[in-house]
């Protein structure tokens, strides 16, 4: 995503409109205000006057915000097949939008008698899924009141985190917006914005020069030592690249007064797989933990016995692990990239299992302890992240296209 002076000039008059009426007014026309500045920030994000599809892109944003609105309204707080089907409209939207088969989706189309008409790439569609469909259950569970239309639309279209997240609740959105308001710094948060700018903009580009596509996909032939050392520069991309991003994300929205949650915290200093995942894309970890690993694991576990409670979280890590895949992407690479890590989570599962059964409390304690261990740790862990990455950042022909490039 390219940063032009004319789109920083513009985000910077959203961000004092946005602040001045969330700090200026109160209320409905609060919620309203701040509704249409980020609807209309959007808007212009989303719209170009080159492309074709801008239109109907904006025509199926807005038909989803609509439709999942009133679902949400009428049947947040209800039971059974109406709950479901406002909690996963979004995210059946998501599918179709983004993941459904091209194939499948002109067999419908001509099904139906119907002149084809390609769906677009919806910007932040996966975010856009995720928040309101954690939103439903946050109603459903007492823990924020039904938002009204205004308060929904500031909420699902909030521009700093729409597109990239982090994945922000309701009700930490919300918090923005109580009587004694959030409030950081000025130049804290300005800095924020700073430092998330010069690692997406500079490093990540620095970073990017030496990675798959543009080094070991250039045609010609490379040494094998070139792998692991494009592993290595690919990760740093990655991170800078999309950490960078939500650092300007969670900085503007903290100019505007808005908490936005963290997305990383220091995943380089992970020691085992589990600890990547508390830190890596940290809303996405928290809302598949949420969402589907503690209803799917409580259900395994009354299935399947207590006896067999060791089992059940590892095939419900292997399942959510699988869909993490598959959220980047319906594709075998993406697929395989959740496999890799399902397969590292599981092993840690049972590992950490047997030490504390062999050791002892007070051994696995000194274990824990143990500063040689806990180097090798994270040397391992960084390596084995980094070299998943591979099947994340390229398709299968891409990465047999590398295999066949090294010498």
């Amino acid at each position: 995503m390219d940063i032009s002076l004319q789109s920083v000039v513009l985000f910077a008059l959203y961000l004092l409109a946005s602040r001045l009426a969330l700090r200026r007014l109160a209320g409905t026309p609060r919620d309203a205000a701040l509704a249409f500045l980020n609807v209309a920030a959007v808007g212009y994000v989303i719209y170009d006057p080159h492309e074709s599809k801008s239109v109907l892109k904006l025509a199926l944003y807005a038909a989803l915000a609509v439709i999942q609105f009133g679902l949400l309204r009428l049947f947040a707080e209800a039971r059974g097949w109406r709950l479901a089907l406002a909690f996963f409209t979004p995210i059946a939207a998501l599918i179709a939008v983004r993941d459904l088969p091209t194939a499948w989706y002109q067999a419908m189309v001509h099904a139906l008698g119907k002149q084809l008409v390609d769906l677009p790439t919806l910007m932040g569609i996966s975010y856009f899924a995720f928040r309101c469909s954690r939103l439903v259950l946050e109603v459903r569970n007492g823990s924020v009141p039904r938002p009204d239309f205004w308060q929904y639309l500031g909420f699902a279209f909030f521009l700093p985190t729409l597109a990239v997240g982090p994945i922000n609740t309701y009700a930490r959105h919300r918090r923005g917006f109580a009587d004694a308001p959030y409030s950081i710094p000025i130049g804290r948060a300005a800095l924020r914005c700073l430092v998330g700018l010069v690692k997406y903009q500079v490093l990540s580009g620095i970073f990017g020069q030496l990675s798959y596509r543009y080094f070991l996909l250039d045609g010609h032939a490379h040494a094998w030592l070139d792998l692991p050392v494009v592993m290595v520069v690919y990760y740093l991309y990655l991170y800078c690249n999309f950490s960078g991003f939500c650092d300007m994300a969670i900085g503007a929205a903290a100019l505007i007064g808005i908490p936005v949650a963290e997305n990383f915290n220091n995943p380089f200093a992970a020691r085992n797989i589990k600890d990547f995942w508390n830190r890596w894309h940290i809303t996405l970890s928290q809302w598949m933990r949420d969402i589907v690993f503690a209803p799917l694991s409580k259900y395994l576990v009354g299935l399947m016995g207590p006896a067999q409670a060791n089992q059940a979280i590892a095939i419900t890590i292997a399942v959510v692990f699988l869909l993490v895949g598959l959220w980047h992407g319906v594709a075998w690479n993406f697929a395989l990239f959740g496999g890799i890590h399902a397969v590292g989570l599981v092993t840690n599962h049972y590992y950490t299992i047997g030490l504390k059964r062999m050791l002892g409390r007070d051994g696995f304690k000194a274990y824990m302890s143990s500063l040689w261990i806990h180097g090798a740790a994270v040397v391992l862990t960084f390596a084995y992240c980094a070299a998943s990455l591979m099947f994340f950042a390229n398709n299968l022909r891409q990465i047999k296209e590398i295999f066949g490039a090294l010498r």
